[in-house]
């Protein structure tokens, strides 16, 4: 059987891994990545925030991205019946990028992946980890390529980017459910031959049906855009037939865009996933660390995937460079402690947008512009800048503003008879 030694060992060639590979490779680490599938492949989480552009820049990868032309996010617009909640990530309270994507994640991960090869990291695709067991300071994995041959791979430190295949929560039992409650999506890509001229047929848009269902519209540079529902398992699961016939009856719940998208043509069968939010019983272990949606998921709705998994991916390859350099880390503070301030910064959001709260602030009119900012800025990615209230109190001023709004809206209503 081959033996290969590395220092580090990726697991998955994803944004997360590629950012992990590329810091590493520029600090002249002996690293390699094994990707059980081979790119350019389809994967969901085609919106960006404003943050993974600092990732990204920081690795020297956006060059590269930046010469695909994808289409320009310069914000997010929220419907709920005929309120119009529009964001502008020029108009927020921390200091950062004021756009960054949205981006066919095939193409995406593909170009990613490339620059990263270009650096001169060795990616080996079609190669399936299927054992990891830890010796002391350095970890045994044995990998299958397609053609069923084996190889133990000998390094000094794993970093599982796996995301969906979540590699070593899988392996070592770390997974546990999600605080969040159970939400599935099915989703795909059309034709977008309706798609509306000037800023209107650009916008990244969530169609808000009710408290706990919405629906996603991505475009693209290429003329394709992404669209997806979003609900509690039992909705999504009540409609019946073929995962086309499902979403093309879910279609009609849309009453903005039932009418742009009723006869385009799927670019693929729609998509299902079930009970997607994951967690597991911790970050990292004696030899490795868990990044992106290998470690934990949360929701869709503020497109916060892809920015944990580079925020993640880069701040995992710091911590291992100095281990396998004889460092002291701890990695319970400088890991675990940093990574979960921003999770449970979007968590609160998640948790409060579904109990309707969040959606209060949304569509509250009149708007109040500083809230607006405040929020924006976590909407961008910034989950980590404790000037902003909206972050260092994010476990409660959701919920307290919305009280007040009831408060005021009860008022008037009293007033009124």
């Amino acid at each position: 059987m081959n033996e290969e030694l590395v220092d580090i060992l990726i697991i998955g060639a994803g944004p997360s891994g590629c950012v992990s590979a590329s810091y590493l490779k520029k600090n002249n680490v002996n690293v390699k990545i094994v990707e059980k599938e081979k790119f350019p492949r389809y994967v969901i989480g085609e919106s960006l925030l404003p943050r993974c552009m600092d990732h990204f820049e920081e690795v020297d990868l956006l060059d590269c991205l930046k010469s695909q032309n994808y289409e320009i996010k310069r914000g997010a617009r929220f419907l709920k019946k005929d309120i119009v909640c529009n964001f502008d990530f020029s108009q927020k309270h921390s200091e950062g990028w004021n756009w960054t994507w949205q981006i066919p994640r095939d193409d995406f991960d593909n170009v990613l992946a490339t620059e990263v090869q270009n650096k001169g990291v060795t990616i080996d695709f079609e190669n399936e980890v299927i054992d990891v067991s830890f010796q002391g300071t350095h970890s045994k994995t044995t990998v299958k390529d397609k053609n069923g041959n084996l190889k133990i791979i000998h390094a000094k430190f794993i970093i599982d980017s796996s995301g969906y295949g979540r590699v070593l929560p899988r392996l070592l039992n770390l997974d546990i459910p999600s605080k969040l409650p159970d939400h599935s999506s099915i989703f795909t890509q059309v034709k977008d031959i309706k798609r509306p001229d000037g800023n209107e047929g650009t916008l990244i848009t969530f169609d808000v049906i009710d408290t706990h269902v919405w629906f996603w519209v991505i475009p693209f540079s290429n003329g394709n855009t992404s669209i997806g529902f979003v609900g509690p398992t039992e909705f999504i699961n009540s409609f019946s037939g073929s995962p086309v016939e499902m979403l093309s009856e879910m279609l009609k719940i849309s009453t903005y865009f039932y009418n742009r998208f009723k006869d385009v043509e799927y670019l693929f069968e729609p998509k299902i996933i079930q009970n997607f939010s994951k967690s597991v019983k911790q970050l990292y272990g004696e030899g490795y660390a868990l990044t992106g949606n290998s470690s934990e998921f949360l929701d869709p709705i503020f497109s916060s995937g892809v920015t944990f998994a580079t925020e993640s991916g880069l701040l995992a390859a710091k911590l291992a460079l100095k281990e396998i350099n004889d460092e002291v880390v701890d990695w319970e503070k400088e890991y675990t402690g940093y990574i979960a301030e921003g999770v449970n910064v979007f968590t609160s959001y998640v948790n409060e947008w579904y109990t309707g709260n969040l959606q209060k602030l949304f569509f509250h009119r009149p708007e109040n512009q500083e809230i607006k900012k405040q929020i924006c800025a976590v909407l961008a990615g910034y989950v980590w800048d404790k000037t902003n209230p909206f972050v260092s109190k994010h476990n409660r001023i959701i919920k307290n503003i919305a009280h007040l709004i009831d408060l005021e809206k009860d008022s008037l209503e009293i007033k009124e008879t």
